[in-house]
C-alpha cells in the first residue's frame, strides 16, 4: 500500500499554528513512507472563505518547506461530485429529506434541557411519508439532508495515536445533516463531515492525521464510509497545543499564525523543529535540534504523545536563536536584507562584504530577525541621534579632548583596522593623560549614540570603512565642547 496523507486547510483565517503542525506530521509521516502529501483546500464555508486566507495558507506551507506532492485541490470545484453521492444516499435510503424548522428544532432542544438531556435531534422526519413530504413542502418548507445513525451502534476503530477507541451511536447527536436546505427535490450544499469523507475516498486517502478536536467527527465519517460501500482510511489523532494555562492555543493567546510568528523574525526551521517537538519525541541519538529531513527518517506515531503540548516561548526562543547563529555570514544577510528594507534602513547598497562583516557582529545577539533592527541602527549613515547617556559621558572631564586627539591626524583614521585602531587608542590615552575607559566610554558615546550596544571597537572598524566615524567623532566633539 502506498501511504498517502493530506492537509486540508480551511481558508476562513491565516494558517493556524495548529494546522501547520498537522501538516508537518501529515508531511514526516509521507515522507518516512515513501508516501504522497496532498494538499486540500477545504473552502465549501463560502461566506467566511476569502482567497487572501488561500494564498496565506500556501505562502505559509511553502516558507514552511512544506512542499506538496499533489494540489491544490479545492472543494468548491467539486459540488457536483458531492450532490450525486447525497443522491446516492438517498437513493439507497440511507438518508432523507428534514423539513424541521430553526423554531421546532430550538423548541426540542429546549424540551432536552429542561429534561437535563444533551441536546439531539430527535430523528422526527426519519420515516416520512410522500404525502407528508409533499405537505411540508406545500407550507413552502425547504429541507436538509440528514444521514441515519443507529443509536445501537458501536463504532471502534484502532488510532494511530490512542489506540483502541470505541463511540456508540447515541453519542453523536441524532441523524446527521449532510446537506444544507434546499427546495423541492433539490440538494442543498454539503457539509464538512460528508465531503471530507467523498474527498478522502476519491484522492484515495490512507491515513487521515488530524488534532485531537476532530476526535468526536470521525465514528461519523466512519459509518459514512459505510454508506458509501468503502473502506475507511486509518486515524490518528494528534494532541492539542496549549497555552500556559493548559487550555487550547487560540486567538486569544495573541501570536497564533504562522505569518504572525515570521513577522516577528522567527525563522521557518525554528518553527519547523518546535512544531515537530509539539507532540512527538526524537529518538536516540537525535537531539532537540534537527531539520525536518532529519524527523522524516525517524518519525512513527509511537512517539508522538497523547496529552496536550504546551507551547514554550523560551524553547522556541531558544531554538531561533541557534539556527541564526549557526548561519553563514552571507546566509544571514540574505535573511537581513528584507528586515532592514522593512525597517526603512538603506543598507542593501552598501557592499556585501561591509554587510556581512555587520552580520557577523550582530549575529550573536539575534534571538529574532527583527532584533537586527535595533542592533543595526548605529550602522545606516554618518549621522545619528545622541541619547542621554552619550550626552552626559561627552561633558565628562577629559572626553572633549580625547575626541580632539583622535580627530588631531585625520590620516591616522584612513584605513583602519584592529591594530591601527588598538594603537590610536593607547596613544590617545597616552597624550591626554587619561585612563583607558575614559577613551573607551568617549568613543563609545560619539559613535554610537549610546552608552549600550555592540563591541565599539569593532563598530569602529565598520564605520570606518564607510567614513561615517569622522562625521561621527566631529559632532560629538561639538557637543563636547558645548
Amino acid at each position: 500500500m502506498t501511504v498517502r496523507v493530506r492537509i486540508a486547510p480551511s481558508p476562513t483565517g491565516n494558517l493556524h499554528i495548529g494546522t501547520a503542525r498537522t501538516a508537518v506530521f501529515n508531511w514526516l509521516f509521507a515522507r518516512n513512507q515513501g508516501g504522497t502529501f496532498v494538499l486540500r483546500v477545504e473552502d465549501t464555508d463560502l461566506e467566511r472563505s476569502r482567497p487572501e486566507y488561500t494564498q496565506n495558507i500556501l505562502d505559509g506551507l511553502t516558507w514552511l518547506g512544506l512542499q506538496w506532492d499533489e494540489g491544490p485541490v479545492f472543494q468548491t470545484d467539486r459540488f457536483d461530485l458531492y450532490r450525486t453521492k447525497v443522491e446516492q444516499l438517498l437513493d439507497q435510503g440511507l438518508a432523507y429529506r428534514c423539513y424541521c424548522t430553526p423554531g421546532e428544532l430550538e423548541e426540542m432542544r429546549a424540551k432536552q434541557k429542561a429534561a437535563g438531556e444533551a441536546p439531539r435531534y430527535d430523528n422526527r422526519h426519519r420515516h416520512l411519508s410522500l404525502e407528508q413530504q409533499a405537505a411540508f413542502e406545500a407550507e413552502g418548507r425547504t429541507s436538509v439532508i440528514r444521514f441515519k445513525i443507529d443509536d445501537d451502534r458501536v463504532i471502534r476503530w484502532h488510532d494511530l495515536v490512542r489506540g483502541s477507541v470505541t463511540w456508540t451511536g447515541r453519542d453523536l447527536g441524532g441523524d446527521m445533516v449532510i446537506a444544507r436546505a434546499a427546495s423541492g427535490d433539490s440538494v442543498g450544499q454539503p457539509l464538512y463531515n460528508f465531503v471530507v469523507v467523498v474527498d478522502d475516498l476519491a484522492m484515495a486517502i490512507t491515513h487521515v492525521i488530524r488534532g485531537e478536536d476532530h476526535i468526536g467527527n470521525t465514528p461519523k465519517q466512519i459509518l459514512l464510509y459505510e454508506a458509501l460501500d468503502a473502506p475507511a482510511p486509518q486515524f490518528g489523532h494528534t494532541p492539542l497545543i496549549l497555552n500556559e494555562a493548559g487550555q487550547k492555543l487560540s486567538k486569544r493567546d495573541g501570536v497564533t499564525s504562522i505569518s504572525d510568528f515570521q513577522t516577528l523574525g522567527y525563522v521557518p526551521e525554528a518553527i519547523a523543529n518546535y512544531m515537530t517537538l509539539l507532540g512527538w519525541s526524537p529518538p536516540e541519538p537525535m537531539t532537540e535540534r534537527f531539520t525536518l529531513a532529519e524527523a522524516a527518517a525517524h518519525f512513527s506515531f509511537d512517539r508522538v504523545n497523547k496529552a496536550g503540548a504546551k507551547f514554550d516561548w523560551d524553547k522556541l526562543n531558544w531554538l531561533n536563536s541557534q539556527v541564526l547563529h549557526d548561519l553563514a555570514p552571507s546566509a544571514l544577510v540574505d535573511r537581513l536584507l528584507p528586515v532592514w528594507a522593512a525597517a526603512g534602513y538603506d543598507l542593501g547598497s552598501q557592499p556585501r562584504p561591509w554587510l556581512e562583516e555587520l552580520a557577523v557582529l550582530i549575529g550573536p545577539s539575534l534571538t529574532l530577525l527583527q532584533d537586527a533592527v535595533d542592533l543595526s541602527r548605529f550602522y545606516t549613515g554618518p549621522t545619528l541621534d545622541y541619547d542621554d547617556s552619550a550626552q552626559e559621558q561627552l561633558h565628562q572631564a577629559g572626553a572633549a579632548a580625547v575626541l580632539q586627539g583622535l580627530l588631531a591626524d585625520p590620516a591616522a583614521l584612513e584605513g583602519l583596522d584592529g591594530d591601527k585602531a588598538q594603537a590610536l587608542i593607547n596613544g590617545v590615552t597616552k597624550a591626554q593623560g587619561v585612563k583607558k575607559g575614559v577613551v573607551m566610554r568617549t568613543l563609545r558615546a560619539a559613535l554610537m549614540g549610546t552608552m549600550q550596544g555592540p563591541d565599539v571597537q569593532q563598530s569602529w572598524l565598520l564605520l570606518n570603512q564607510r567614513g561615517w566615524d569622522r562625521a561621527r567623532l566631529g559632532a560629538a566633539a561639538a557637543i563636547a565642547q558645548g
